[in-house]
């Protein structure tokens, strides 16, 4: 596949954004392009956020659980795609390599904003693995939000990366278990002694999350498993999720015990972002519900030849993406 910017439009490119007037999935598609995705509504709610004392592979980062109200939002079914993300590509492409060209930079001309999307990338950001549905990966938290603000300048609708609470609300679909499905993670790994020696059971797991017992060694399409309570795929395994919020291992602490949490957002700063759902490299354990981590950025641009370092590909990494959201503002609320 060329990563060069396409010289003609394909013949079933789309026109015009899809319109949403009502709280129910729906197709979007991007202007300009012969991509489309699907869009989920996720019901507000309320929520134990994190993992309770106990659960088979908690990490202290996960509690105290604490009491969160999230307001309702669509999210879209699968992770970024390459599809999408080479549309956006396409579209962007910067041919300098200086953070100086990063971003979204004002065309005076216009009158509007125009978005300097990626450099071209050092080898095949897909690991020679696929591209199509599979998700895209090797991207920096900044490539993702810039795509965020590129796919809300085309389509005419407010779309960003979640928050990481409504990720984890999203996640869980309604249950409160390790997973959206049944089982305990002791159950699907060989960190067992009777597993070491008869072999772990994943034929369930199998079906629902893409990890290091199936994965062999790379990403996979959405198709291979079935979604979770809300419809969507991948939420867990496949790629890490980037989220919004900066990552703090206390965060949870932070939260005021025994009160219902509105909408957090995480720390006001930090130096790395969260991310979630771990990834085709993972084991049980890291594929929970609650699961969380968080991005290494100087680590994971270690072997980037340029100087200076790129903005938007990582070199040393490739099991995290991103999915993104949309925001959503009832009817009757958006007249006053």
């Amino acid at each position: 596949i060329s990563l060069e910017p396409e010289e003609a439009l394909p013949d079933d490119f789309f026109t015009k954004a899809a319109e949403v007037r009502e709280f129910t999935p729906f197709v979007e598609t991007i202007p300009g392009t012969s991509v489309s995705f699907k869009m989920l509504p996720i019901p507000g709610g309320t929520f134990y956020m994190g993992s309770p004392e106990g659960e088979p592979g908690r990490d202290e980062s996960e509690g105290p659980q604490r009491n969160i109200e999230i307001s309702p939002f669509f999210m879209a079914e699968v992770e970024v795609t390459w599809e999408m993300y080479l549309a956006f590509f396409r579209e962007t492409v910067s041919e300098g390599r200086s953070i100086a060209s990063a971003g979204v930079v004002a065309d005076r001309a216009l009158g509007v904003d125009a978005i300097s999307g990626p450099t071209p990338p050092w080898g095949a950001p897909d690991q020679g693995w696929g591209w199509g549905n599979r998700p895209a990966i090797t991207m920096t938290f900044h490539a993702a939000q810039v795509f965020c603000q590129w796919l809300s300048q085309k389509t005419g609708k407010t779309y960003r990366l979640p928050t990481e609470a409504e990720w984890e609300f999203a996640a869980r679909g309604g249950t409160v278990t390790p997973y959206f499905f049944e089982g305990n993670p002791r159950r699907f790994t060989h960190r067992s002694f009777w597993n070491q020696v008869f072999g772990p059971d994943t034929t369930l797991i199998n079906s629902y999350v893409i990890f290091g017992g199936n994965s062999r060694g790379k990403t996979q399409p959405p198709e291979d498993v079935r979604p979770n309570p809300f419809g969507l795929k991948n939420m867990v395994g496949n790629v890490w999720e980037f989220v919004s919020d900066y990552f703090a291992s206390n965060i949870l602490k932070q939260y005021p015990e025994g009160e219902t949490v509105i909408n957090p957002t995480g720390p006001i700063t930090g130096q790395e972002r969260v991310i979630r759902g771990g990834s085709f490299r993972s084991d049980a354990f890291e594929v929970r519900s609650a699961t969380r981590s968080h991005t290494r950025h100087d680590q994971w641009l270690r072997t980037d030849p340029q100087i200076p370092k790129s903005t938007w590909w990582y070199s040393d990494v490739v099991d995290v993406g991103f999915r993104v959201v949309m925001e959503w503002t009832p009817p009757n609320q958006s007249n006053n």
